[in-house]
């Protein structure tokens, strides 16, 4: 069956019960879906908000050249983490989300369901036990589309922004980088992917599902981080951002950037490329890079990789690797 075959309220009775995360999801929930607008608590006096968007071939494929096909539980997964961590960045806590879903008429009502499922899954499983998805939207369209627009809470804190590195604090990550593109490249490449070991499909599966480290954002602002943001586009491309927001410059230790390598080897070994491309470059992972004042403790989680240094006179802001610039481009999402 297709959705073509259900009107929008028939969809819409297999979609929400789907879509309970939990006791703890429904005390941010004063009304949920089912009326013309979602009433959420705001407890903290302010809202922190941000909105993700994925298109079908362009942000994922139904099916990839190694011969897996996109479910709908991974789509529904990925548009929740990558919303959840959007949040995290800023040392905030989820409390509640809504979705939009554009649907060609020929998409299966099994696919939907999946769909729901993996949000539902998404929330849960990573931590976000306190999110509710509060409502949404259905329509029809040529392609497959999904947009979250979530919102969060500080918990009566400050935010930590991208702008408030200093020079000498430390340069710090939480949860991976590389692993989602080198599971993009796995899924891009000839071999099939019932063919690929362990290792190799723990890859595939953090570009499909990531798992973003969402303990680590509300450690890293306890902890005194003094700037802060989500690792979407690459550590390289987003480090610039960073170092562009708060007027420095981030110097990484290539020690440190080698040691991120060893999880990527299963793929660079088969697929013949260089894994530090993927360390500087790939983006999807979702994990935090964070600076702490140098007398600062490190919240576990994080691991230092790196130093903030003022700009010299003549220099720009930007990332640099033992004082070397870094020309790794990351993800571009208007690139063809």
């Amino acid at each position: 069956m297709t959705v073509a075959g259900l009107s929008e309220s028939q969809l819409l009775e297999r979609i929400f019960p789907r879509l309970d995360a939990g006791p703890a999801a429904a005390e941010s929930l004063i009304l949920g879906p089912g009326d013309d607008a979602a009433i959420v608590a705001s407890p903290d006096g302010r809202t922190v908000l941000s909105i993700d968007t994925q298109v079908a071939d362009q942000d994922f494929r139904h099916q990839w050249n190694n011969g897996y096909r996109t479910t709908g539980y991974d789509v529904g997964w990925k548009a929740a983490a990558q919303n959840l961590s959007d949040i995290n960045a800023m040392g905030a806590r989820s409390t509640s989300l809504v979705v939009s879903l554009t649907m060609p008429p020929e998409t299966p009502v099994a696919w939907v369901e999946d769909f729901a499922d993996g949000i539902t899954a998404g929330i849960r499983d990573l931590g976000a036990t306190g999110c509710a998805v509060a409502g949404g939207d259905l329509g029809r369209g040529r392609e497959l589309a999904v947009s979250v627009a979530i919102l969060g809470t500080l918990d009566g804190k400050e935010p930590v922004l991208r702008s408030g590195a200093r020079p000498g604090d430390t340069v710090a990550l939480a949860g991976t980088v590389g692993r989602a593109a080198a599971g993009l490249a796995l899924l891009e490449s000839d071999t099939g992917f019932r063919d690929l070991s362990a290792g190799q499909r723990d890859l595939m599966d953090t570009q499909c599902r990531p798992r973003p480290p969402l303990a680590a954002g509300p450690a890293a602002r306890d902890a005194g981080a003094s700037a802060m943001m989500d690792i979407s586009d690459g550590l390289v491309r987003d480090g610039n951002r960073l170092a562009a927001a708060s007027h420095a410059v981030l110097n990484l230790n290539p020690a440190a950037l080698r040691e991120l390598t060893g999880p990527l080897l299963p793929a660079s070994d088969l697929l013949g490329t260089d894994p530090m491309l993927w360390v500087l470059g790939g983006g999807e992972d979702h994990g935090l890079l964070a600076t702490f004042p140098q007398d600062v403790q490190l919240p576990p989680g994080f691991t230092a990789i790196g130093s903030v240094e003022a700009p010299a006179p003549t220099d720009s802001t930007g990332v640099k690797i033992a004082g070397r610039p870094a020309d790794t481009v990351g993800w571009d999402h208007f690139a063809d």
